[in-house]
């Protein structure tokens, strides 16, 4: 990255900056995630077919995800940001004009691919800010995702329960966010590479310290995805509940996570990452003995609010130390990434295989045991940790409150 001294109000500003980001990003989720019904009847597939069209969202994401980093080099921060940004926010229109399967895989790769490489870019930015802060900075920054999600999941609801066509929610929806992401964009530190830096490759395999973060990535991922599709199936079918309730448990799990993930930071400020991540993945187990023990909907419900306890701010530590593991950010973090989308795209299913083999419970006794890797190999987040920061050696220098 450049030499650039930044003032401590500049990097303050852009913090916030990159917070309304994250939101923009995961308002676009939230607003896709309650129109796919809609969209699986205007595109005419049927429930596999619907399966298929989403995995094609993953695979574009890993195929384009380590483009990112070349295209930051090349155009620096904000500028790759803004791009990669509105891309994305402008690919929610996509998929609710698809009128057929081949349509919607094509429509949803181009979708997954926006979501990966502005993924990368956002993270990447929000690393660097971290580090001038000196400070946590990233699990808070994912709360602001999961807060985004969720506005855009109430803003689909309400209209799904209007009866408005997807394609024009989401026209509207996309318009909307891209404006607001390109405003937010405007704040963003402008970082750019130092003379005479190589640029990245534009593939490239993830380096090796990539491939240790990931696999604590891949485990909290892994449970995030099983619990969010299959909380509700796990207390209709196991524990026969209403319908109300088992989607309770679900707006719970998410609940927690955002509120787990926006107070995290001072966690980790206080206890650092390791310590954190080992301390959530005991969390995560015992809510996963929990679920596999209950007899009661209470008894499983307060499991998986456990369990989105433990692994909230897990992904962000590992978008963290990937991006302070080695002298290319954006390619370390593409490669958590993937692994992270690798292990959201399987978990439902093999979930759902092995319920069919055997059954539910032993289901979330595979996601029990994956949780406690969080502990075992919560060292690997050692790797890079934060060290000082440009903004804090010129603090003094520069008028206004310290960060």
């Amino acid at each position: 990255m450049d030499d650039v001294v930044y003032a401590p109000a500049e990097v303050r500003r852009s913090r916030y900056a990159v917070a309304a980001v994250f939101t923009v990003h995961g308002a676009v989720t939230g607003s896709f995630a309650t129109r796919v019904p809609w969209i699986q009847d205007h595109a005419g597939v049927s429930t596999g077919q619907l399966g298929l069209a989403l995995a094609f969202t993953a695979f574009g994401a890993a195929c384009a995800m380590p483009l990112a980093g070349s295209l930051t080099h090349r155009l620096g921060s904000r500028t790759a940001l803004r791009g990669l940004l509105a891309l994305w926010t402008l690919s929610l229109v996509l998929p609710a004009l698809a009128p057929n399967l081949l349509t919607l895989c094509l429509a949803m790769f181009a979708y997954g691919a926006a979501a990966g490489m502005s993924d990368v870019a956002m993270n990447a930015l929000g690393v660097e800010v971290e580090r001038l802060l000196g400070k946590s900075i990233m699990s808070g920054l994912h709360g602001m995702w999961s807060a985004g999600a969720l506005i855009g999941s109430a803003g689909g609801t309400l209209a799904a329960h209007l009866g408005a066509d997807a394609r024009a929610h989401h026209a509207l929806a996309a318009a909307v966010l891209t404006a607001l992401g390109l405003l937010a964009c405007q704040w963003v530190l402008d970082i750019r590479p130092a003379a005479g830096e190589e640029p990245p490759p534009r593939f490239a395999l993830p380096p090796r310290s990539a491939l240790l973060i990931g696999t604590v990535g891949f485990c909290a991922v892994f449970a995030e995805g099983a619990s969010l599709d299959w909380s509700a199936v796990y207390l209709r079918d196991r524990l026969e509940s209403s319908a109300g309730v088992a989607a309770a448990c679900t707006t719970g799990f998410m609940l927690t996570m955002a509120v787990a993930r926006i107070a995290g930071d001072a966690v980790v400020d206080r206890f650092g990452a390791v310590r954190t991540v080992r301390a959530g993945g005991v969390l995560a187990v015992l809510g996963g003995l929990l679920i596999v023990v209950a007899g009661h909907p209470a008894v499983a419900i307060g499991g998986f609010g456990l369990m989105g306890l433990g692994i909230a701010v897990v992904v962000p530590l590992c978008f963290a130390a990937a991006g302070r593991s080695g002298p290319n950010p954006s390619q370390a973090i593409a490669g958590v990434a993937t692994i992270t989308y690798t292990s959201g795209l399987i978990a439902p299913s093999l979930i759902g295989g092995v319920a069919q083999a055997t059954s539910l419970v032993v289901s979330f006794g595979v996601v029990t045991v994956l949780a406690c890797g969080l502990a075992a190999f919560a060292g690997v987040l050692r790797s890079g940790e934060r060290t000082g920061s440009k903004v804090s050696a010129q603090a003094a220098a520069v008028p206004g409150p310290r960060p």
